[in-house]
């Protein structure tokens, strides 16, 4: 009896993939420089650790993600449920979204470009200036993404550590272009400011030495309302300075992903061909606008953050076995003394409390504890002290 014809081609097939699977050799098309790329570390959602430790999603105090306790404005809320566009591509020049950053922040539209969180401008920039080989200064401890979006694009990755107080080292990264040929000085130097994980922010004498060198300046102010410093009026001044902000922190949008970028006129212009045409969301970009219509009350909450970060440090320094850091974000990291850091993360998570744990060089004995609500941090003051 002869076989069915669809049995006949299911067979074929697998003897086909068998053949192919004989020649067929995966790594030898991968980039060699990705196949032993470390992965980003990402914070593990809340859902997935209410499953792992057993507790209710709700019941956990999540202090480990520097995420905006309170949320975003009710204003949002009312926008997105009434929103009626979702089934439309979104606006590829977000025009409305640039026009109401132009005001919030005092500069030229003509200046701001919007991403998918600032993680995605960060990856714009990188394919704007980089090679395969070209440098990129590091400044470590700090952001991850820095390095790891240069190791994607093939970087190569000069670090200059800060100090010990987590200042930069401003003549460590001078002393890179002394006697550099133009074609092996690093391109980029990327600035967190205030930096993630301390808190710490730049001086404007050392960015004003650092802009002095033949590179580009890129200060990430991801937590800059936080600290009420910023460096974006100088853009427009400096053709090698970027400054990138976000709506992840401030206004409670993490969820949301949108961020934005201040660049020189110079820049700018060649972002806009490679930036993705629909990148930043209806949702995203609903949600923007409402929060900009609600400045008032975001502001609000940032005092609020800002006043609860002072009560929390000033107890932090009374647990004997820590050691906080003055911090100008909403966060603050503790070096840990006479025991285990890593231990003293598992244990607050063993009872619903979730800080952060670094594995990187330097902060192997620190925790970072993002500013909760009042009630949050009561609980965390109450637990450090019971480990006491």
């Amino acid at each position: 009896m002869q076989q069915p014809v669809g049995e006949q081609l299911a067979g074929m097939t697998a003897e086909l993939c068998k053949t192919a699977d004989s020649t067929f050799q995966l790594e030898a098309l991968l980039r060699p420089d990705l196949q032993d790329l470390e992965e980003y570390t990402p914070i593990v959602p809340t859902e997935v650790l209410s499953q792992k430790l057993g507790i209710p999603a709700g019941s956990l105090i999540k202090l480990d993600a520097n995420e905006n306790p309170y949320g975003p404005s009710p204003q949002v809320r009312q926008a997105l449920a009434t929103g009626d566009h979702y089934h439309i591509y979104p606006d590829p020049d977000h025009t409305l979204l640039r026009e109401a950053i132009q005001s919030y922040v005092g500069l030229d539209r003509a200046h701001i470009l919007c991403g998918n969180g600032s993680d995605e401008l960060l990856d714009l920039v990188m394919r704007l200036f980089i090679r395969p080989g070209d440098a990129v200064i590091n400044c470590p401890p700090t952001f991850g993404m820095y390095a790891f979006d240069a190791g994607i694009h093939g970087a190569r990755v000069v670090e200059v550590p800060r100090r010990g107080d987590f200042t930069l080292d401003v003549a460590g990264v001078e002393a890179l272009f002394d006697g550099q040929p133009g074609g092996e000085r690093p391109k980029l130097l990327f600035v967190a400011s205030p930096n993630n994980p301390d808190g710490g922010i730049i001086s404007g004498h050392d960015l004003q030495r650092l802009l002095r060198l033949p590179l580009v300046v890129v200060v990430d102010e991801a937590y800059a309302e936080f600290s009420g410093e910023s460096a974006a009026h100088l853009v427009p001044e400096h053709p090698n300075l970027i400054v990138l902000r976000t709506f992840s922190k401030w206004a409670g949008l993490a969820g949301l992903r949108v961020g934005y970028g201040l660049f020189p006129l110079q820049v700018i212009k060649h972002l806009w061909k490679i930036k993705q045409p629909y990148n930043v969301n209806v949702a995203a970009q609903v949600a923007v606008l409402a929060s900009l219509a609600d400045v008032g009350y975001l502001r609000a909450n940032v005092e609020r953050i800002v006043a609860e970060r002072e009560r929390l440090y000033a107890s932090l320094q009374a647990v004997q076995y820590l050691r906080p850091y003055p911090s100008r974000s909403n966060f603050v990291l503790c070096r840990v003394m006479g025991r285990e850091a890593r231990e003293l993360k598992q244990a607050l998570e063993r009872q619903g409390i979730l800080v952060r744990y670094y594995r990187q060089p330097g902060l192997r004995d620190c925790i970072r504890i993002s500013v909760g609500r009042p009630e949050q941090n009561r609980a965390l003051l109450a637990a450090l002290r019971d480990f006491a």
